[in-house]
This record gives C-alpha cells, structure tokens and sequence, in this order.
C-alpha cells in the first residue's frame, strides 16, 4: 500500500480492512474498494488525492467489469457515474 495512504486513510481506521493483520501489506486494489465501500466522502477525497482521480477509476472499472465483486449495488452505481463524470 502507498505509505502515505496508510499514513493518512488506514492508521486510525483499521475498520476498512479489519481482518488484515498488517495493512501496510494491502495492495492499491485492496485499499480502493475499502474506503469506496465503507468510507465516509472525507476518506474518499483523500483516497483520490493521494492515488489520483484516473488512478483509482481505473482500478474501480476493472474491478466492477470482473464477473463477481464486493460493491453493493448503489456504491457500484453511484461511483460508476461519478468517475465517468469526473475522471475523464
């Protein structure tokens, strides 16, 4: 994981990824769907100006396009929108 997203989003919140002994091990991926599904819209600004807007929509679309995902519906489709609006 980027240290500084580990350093600013993760450190005091270990509840995104809670199940993960050592979180500085989470790769981007991981990290991206965390804060997108269950952070707040402070997190996920801080998520986009550490990665970047094109960075983390990129990795959102491949995950959505894979056959099974962990995004509930209304997150799916709320980013869905907002990244095709904002990120390209």
């Amino acid at each position: 994981m980027n240290k500084r997203l580990y350093e600013e989003v993760f450190k005091d919140q270990l509840y995104f990824i809670w199940w993960v002994k050592d979180l500085q091990k989470v790769n981007d991926e991981s990290a991206v769907e965390a804060v997108l599904s269950n952070g707040d819209w402070k997190d996920i600004q801080k998520l986009i100006e550490i990665l970047g807007m094109k960075e983390v929509s990129k990795i959102f679309f491949n995950q959505i396009s894979r056959p099974r995902n962990n995004y509930r519906a209304m997150t799916k489709n709320f980013f869905r929108l907002y990244f095709e609006r904002n990120a390209s």
